[in-house]
């Protein structure tokens, strides 16, 4: 690749989304043996080490590639002026494939079939409304820290994530390429495949909605010098 600075920006998207699924599904897995069945229990477990993962991963890879890790955020700064289409493009592969990678690593730590299709069903209005809120409120956390303190962006969206755990309905996914790739474990963090259509188009439509109105809310510098 002729640009080391994408070559890095996409080695560290695709790392970075590997990561945080092997830390999603083996915090899952884990949770559900240790908890004897109390799925409060698991749920925490989960979303205390997806949380404190999301803390580290976009602190030490954000001067690579922004940290995003998630085709709806990446759509975000690219709606906004501040991605070019051509790392969107490329993101985007980058974050999925290392998102399926991820789960595999999950799997093979705790000695499990490798490869597996989710049977946890996830669907319904309710289920959709979840995901809607749950990647707007990310995409809304990312801009207005942003805009306000952005040394602090690292901590406020793994904080957001910890508690999107607890107060959507779904348990907050907000991520298309993390979707995908939890219909590949039928783990306590997965989803049944025909489930993910529904959550990934709510997730863009919370995805676009946010950026829209964190455009409005904190518009980009580029808008700002031309308002």
């Amino acid at each position: 690749m002729r640009d080391p600075g994408l070559a890095r920006a996409l080695a560290a998207e695709f790392i970075g989304s590997a990561w945080l699924l092997a830390v999603v599904v083996g915090s899952g897995i884990m949770g559900e043996r240790l908890s004897a069945g109390n799925t409060a229990l698991a749920l925490l477990a989960n979303a205390i080490a997806t949380g404190c993962a999301l803390l580290v991963l976009i602190v030490i890879f954000a001067p690579l590639s922004g940290a995003h890790f998630n085709p709806a955020v990446s759509a975000a700064f690219w709606s906004r002026g501040e991605l070019p289409v051509r790392r969107l493009l490329a993101y985007a592969p980058a974050q999925l494939l290392g998102a399926l990678v991820g789960v595999a690593i999950a799997h093979g730590m705790f000695e499990l079939p490798i490869v597996q299709a989710s049977q946890h069903g996830r669907s319904g209005g309710a289920q959709w409304l979840g995901e809607f809120v749950a990647t707007a409120g990310l995409v809304l956390t990312i801009l207005g820290s942003i805009a306000a303190r952005p040394a602090w962006t690292p901590l406020l969206v793994a904080g957001y994530i910890t508690a999107a755990y607890w107060f959507t309905s779904s348990t907050s996914f907000a991520n298309p390429a993390v979707t995908i790739a939890r219909s590949f474990t039928d783990s306590f963090a997965g989803i049944a495949p025909g489930d993910v259509a529904g959550f990934i188009v709510a997730q863009m439509f919370g995805a676009a909605a946010a950026a829209w109105l964190g455009g409005w809310l904190w518009p980009s510098t580029e808008n700002s010098m031309k308002s």
